[in-house]
């Protein structure tokens, strides 16, 4: 029990530096660290104290201590990786910069994304320069500010040492409510700046082509000649994660198949596949060692199966790109071998808790991330359920007529080094609910072979078989129903299909796609037998998830609601009488439908999510939903419906659109309408889209905006105040003139005035047709704060207290423009930009940024 406090004081210290706004004073992490000493000596020698009042304070200056060294440990690795920063005098200028290729580039129709590691940096006036040791950059194929990746010849690969120029920026990234932080992940990882390849002075110039990395260019090798293998790409794109970790290459529509099967888990190497290979390379090292003779006085054949098994899994993982996941999975076999190897009979609870120490200790961001809880989870759901406990029993029993003193019944030592260590079920199906880990049992070791099992074969296989099958099928459900809450807390959307998916998919891809993609590098045809195992695979996935329900998504519940949720995944699957486990149903309800949180009639609730260079806008009323804007298209097959708006709407509970309005045809306006209208139902359409136009074929009811258009929904009052009806007779009209302008108002007569992209012109014709009306407390600056709108009579006529701006970081346009902004601030309005201030939430005129209300000291600006 000390030593399992001990470990929870670790990770709560090392969750407690991780919410910190900024990284407190160095002396704080010398203080930290040189109270521990004393204070664990102190601990140690009044653990057996004869006053109770000793001995509990002995403890808590223990946990205090150890607290404070797991703050310590995240705070000296944060400090170093926030100190490798790029010097703001660097930001956006010209940098020469020579370094060798450290991942896997990764392709697409825009272009090329790599890894370089720094080893030189010179500025535009040849003075060497403090570039991050790690940058990212992109390689466009195209554009006007980036060059083309087209010179005959050239091609990019891990490993290769180049000279180029790049104009490099700090890490900057959308924030969103319950969205992915991507400044997070790119911090995790070690990259502190980001850029884009120039040709300007000089083109980029390949050095060498093996100048390191030499991991990675194995990598490269095999992706490329699994490519070249098979025709599919979506199949390759499969194989290549599942081979070495190019999660990249899996289509964006698999990964929405896999998601919505609830087989995502399986389709990149996480912690079931290393688990799997440790056990495979465990037999096969036991097997050759036991037919070593001399080598066997030296170490047993269970222990050499165990290490070799753990090392193996090792360079397993290096070869997928020794990804997060897989790095947990490592630390967690090794963990669990070397406590069997001190013969350390500990409970699986005070194992499993060793391993997160390890896992946070080496990577204390792991705790932030959703595949490290899914892991754990899903191993002490399993060691704790009903079948587990009864084969730990079994495992723990005396041999029957072994006496009570038999070292086979009583020594740690004789156990851990017994040759016929039972295989759990477990090993097999741990990660089948997307737990991505592996169990941390000692590491299964494979049983010997009896000399004449063939003789009793027969009935004895079946038996087998069916036991295994019915194991499987219960630790399946114990899985599924476990994690149920933990992955629908996590991800607001939990696969209903999932458990039926998963019984397929797991013997499926664990036991014949993932070795055939391995074995396929010494045999390039096991390549095209694993792509005909996918594309049948895919076929069955792709009816599972056409069923109507095939996904239950939910919003984000409160949290006394996410605390009943967990404990309620805990009652289904412990040993407990069913009437205890039944109670947790009840307690799941909140979660699965959590309580409304909605703006009262006639109110309306704004959120202005960070989209980028784009605009969108989302108006709630009580019993409805106003989207303004689809936000940008990205690039090909990405956008801001897709990677921003859908999950945001499911976030807050929103299943449907009312009134989706597309100011004009704009992408950075109309660029994710596509993804919206195929995820979400919309009720109505209201736009200045020209006839024809591809979105108005997407059957839903549509409405031209026209001035003097009026409608209600729940008391509040919307009305379209531009384009007039004869803008669209005009010849040769813009797309931005014809932006539908729109205003909000509530029953206490509160206005947000939504504007589009109109210029100067427009602006003047509203003032000249009723300038009182356009006066607004909330408003969208026009054109994202464009120098040719947001004219002075413009804003006197519509006097906002605040004004919003959607742009993009660093956008080439220059919005917001310097005008702009100098005519609001001479007026005294507040101006929110979306860059520096992430989603924007008004209600009830309580405003919040999402940069300043859950600030980190990862995060852009943060000192």
């Amino acid at each position: 029990m000390r030593l399992g406090a001990l470990a929870v004081a670790w990770l709560l210290g090392t969750a407690w530096q991780l919410r910190q706004p900024v990284l407190w004073a160095p002396a704080l992490d010398a203080a930290l660290l040189a109270l521990a000493p004393p204070l664990l000596l102190l601990a140690w020698r009044a653990r057996h104290a004869a006053g109770r009042a000793l001995r509990v304070l002995a403890l808590l200056s223990a946990l205090g201590a150890v607290a404070g060294l797991g703050a310590a440990n995240a705070s000296l690795q944060a400090r170093e990786r926030l100190a490798d920063a790029l010097p703001p005098g660097l930001e956006r200028q010209p940098v020469e910069i020579t370094g060798v290729v450290a991942e896997l580039p990764q392709d697409s129709a825009e272009g090329l994304r790599f890894v370089l590691a720094v080893e030189s940096a010179r500025n535009a006036a040849g003075a060497p320069a403090a570039v991050p040791r790690r940058v990212s950059l992109s390689w466009s194929r195209g554009g006007p500010d980036e060059p083309a990746l087209s010179v005959p010849g050239t091609g990019l690969h891990a490993g290769q040492r180049w000279r180029l120029w790049a104009r490099l920026q700090a890490p900057h990234a959308l924030l969103n409510p319950h969205g992915f932080d991507g400044e997070l992940w790119l911090f995790e990882r070690g990259i502190r700046a980001t850029g884009s390849v120039r040709t300007e002075p000089r083109a980029p110039q390949l050095l060498d082509e093996a100048a390191g990395h030499p991991v990675e260019r194995v990598r490269q090798r095999v992706r490329d000649a699994i490519e070249a293998q098979v025709p599919d790409p979506r199949a390759a794109g499969v194989l290549a994660a599942l081979a070495v970790g190019d999660q990249a290459a899996i289509d964006r529509g698999d990964w929405a198949l896999f998601r919505a099967t609830g087989t995502a888990h399986l389709m990149a190497i996480s912690g079931l596949h290393i688990t799997m290979f440790a056990w495979l390379a465990a037999a096969l090292v036991g097997a050759l060692w036991r037919r070593a003779g001399p080598l066997l006085l030296w170490c047993p054949a269970p222990r050499a199966a165990r290490w070799g098994g753990v090392a193996l899994a090792a360079a397993y993982a290096l070869l997928a790109g020794w990804g997060v996941p897989a790095q947990r999975t490592v630390w967690m076999l090794t963990c669990a071998a070397l406590l069997h190897a001190l013969g350390l009979r500990w409970p699986w609870p005070l194992g499993l808790a060793a391993a997160a120490v390890v896992v946070s200790a080496l990577d204390p961001w792991a705790l932030l991330q959703p595949g490290f809880w899914l892991s754990f989870a899903a191993v002490g759901l399993l060691m704790a359920s009903e079948p587990a406990q009864r084969e730990a029993a079994k495992a723990d029993a005396p041999a029957p007529g072994a006496p009570a003193s038999s070292p086979h019944a009583t020594s740690a030592g004789a156990r851990a080094e017994s040759p016929t260590v039972p295989v759990p079920a477990q090993a097999v199906a741990v990660a089948g609910a997307g737990a991505g880990s592996a169990p941390l049992a000692a590491m299964p070791v494979p049983p010997a072979v009896a000399p004449g099992w063939a003789a009793v074969a027969g009935a004895g296989l079946l038996r087998q078989g069916l036991s295994l099958m019915q194991s499987g099928l219960r630790t399946q459900i114990v899985a599924t129903a476990g994690l149920a809450p933990l992955t629908l807390l996590l991800f607001q959307q939990f696969s209903l299909v999932g458990l039926l998916a998963n019984l397929v998919a797991i013997p499926l891809v664990t036991l014949a796609v993932t070795p055939l993609a391995l074995l396929g590098v010494l045999w390039a045809p096991l390549w095209s037998a694993a792509a005909a195992l996918l594309s049948v695979l895919g076929m069955g996935l792709t009816v599972l998830a056409s069923l109507p329900g095939a996904v239950w998504s939910a919003a984000v519940a409160p949290p006394w609601a996410q605390a009943a949720a967990l404990l309620a995944g805990a009652l289904l699957v412990v040993p407990l009488p069913w009437r205890l486990r039944l109670l947790g149903l009840p307690l799941l309800l909140p979660l699965v439908l959590p309580p409304p949180d909605r703006p009262a009639p006639g109110h309306f609730e704004l959120l202005v999510p960070d989209v980028g260079q784009g605009s969108a806008v989302l108006v709630r009323t009580h019993a409805s939903l106003l989207l303004y804007d689809s936000g940008p298209q990205y690039g090909p097959g990405r956008d801001a419906g897709e990677r921003v708006l859908v999950p945001l709407l499911q976030a807050v509970g929103e299943h449907r659109i009312d009134t989706l309005v597309l100011s004009h045809r704009d992408m950075d306006h109309a660029g994710g309408a596509a993804s919206l209208l195929q995820a979400l139902p919309v009720r109505q359409l209201r736009s200045s889209l020209e006839p024809g136009h591809a979105l108005l074929h997407a059957g839903v009811p549509h409405t031209r905006c026209e001035a003097g258009q009026q409608w209600e929904r729940d008391g509040v009052r919307f009305a379209v105040l531009h384009p007039p009806a004869a803008a669209y007779d005009a010849a040769r009209t813009p797309p931005n003139a014809l932006s539908c302008v729109l205003q909000v108002t509530d029953v206490q007569g509160r206005r947000l005035l939504l504007t589009g992209d109109i210029a100067a012109a427009q602006e003047a014709a509203l003032v000249a047709a009723d300038a009182p009306a356009l006066r607004s407390e909330l408003l969208l600056v026009p054109h994202h704060g464009s120098r040719g709108s947001s004219s002075p009579a413009f804003l006197d006529a519509v006097a906002p207290t605040v004004a919003l701006v959607q742009a993009g970081h660093h956008n080439r346009f220059g919005h917001p423009a310097p005008e702009v902004l100098h005519r609001l601030g001479a007026r005294g309005i507040e101006v929110v930009q979306s860059p520096s201030c992430g989603a924007w939430h008004w209600q009830e005129e309580q405003a919040s940024c999402e940069r300043e209300l859950h600030p980190r000291y990862w995060r852009h600006g943060s000192r």
